[in-house]
């Protein structure tokens, strides 16, 4: 194998990693799991994240505490550019668009759809990429009317319906009933 392909190999295998780490944490913060959204970050991150800034340790925290209020949340990520500043850095931008629906500290449910940006500090530690720092940049943000009907009348038949960790489909797939979850190890091949 010759240098260059060596190094555009590594390079796609990279991307491709960091890619994942994205995914990780729209699922972690969509599904309030905690294990993988915390494996999404370095422990000595840190995030930007509107109201809230401080460490990753600190935003997971914080999104505990409004996964305890039973909110709906859905992340779809695009556009992802990934600029290598080194073999060990990476400067990563990533569109998304959120919807969410929760209760707010005043009882009142709310709805909002979210356009915006994550710009993030990817580093490369023990062969593994994470986020090193984050800064959430907004582009859009439209509040939305709350349907008045419950989820068990406006979804009907399409079942099953999205829930959170352990309960949600994704945690199942392949998995007879009952069988215990697979929690995300960063250091085993996820294939």
């Amino acid at each position: 194998m010759t240098p260059e392909l060596e190094h555009q190999i590594r390079r796609l295998t990279d991307r491709a990693a960091i890619e994942d780490c994205l995914h990780r944490y729209c699922r972690g913060v969509d599904r309030a799991d905690e294990a993988a959204l915390r494996s999404a970050y370095w422990p000595d991150a840190t995030d930007r994240h509107g109201p809230y800034q401080g460490t990753a340790a600190g935003f997971i925290d914080w999104a505990r505490d409004i996964w305890a209020t039973g909110p709906r949340n859905i992340h779809v990520l695009s556009n992802i550019l990934i600029d290598f500043r080194s073999p060990d850095e990476a400067a990563v931008e990533s569109c998304f668009t959120a919807h969410q629906r929760g209760t707010g500290a005043d009882g009142v449910v709310r709805q909002v759809m979210l356009i915006g940006r994550y710009c993030d500090l990817f580093e490369k530690r023990a062969a593994e990429w994470r986020i090193a720092a984050r800064t959430v940049v907004y582009d859009w943000v439209e509040d939305q009317t709350p349907p008045a009907a419950p989820d068990a009348e406006r979804f009907g038949p399409r079942q099953p319906v999205g829930s959170t960790w352990p309960d949600d489909p994704v945690y199942h797939i392949g998995r007879p009933a009952g069988a215990a979850r697979v929690t995300h190890d960063p250091g085993r091949d996820q294939d």
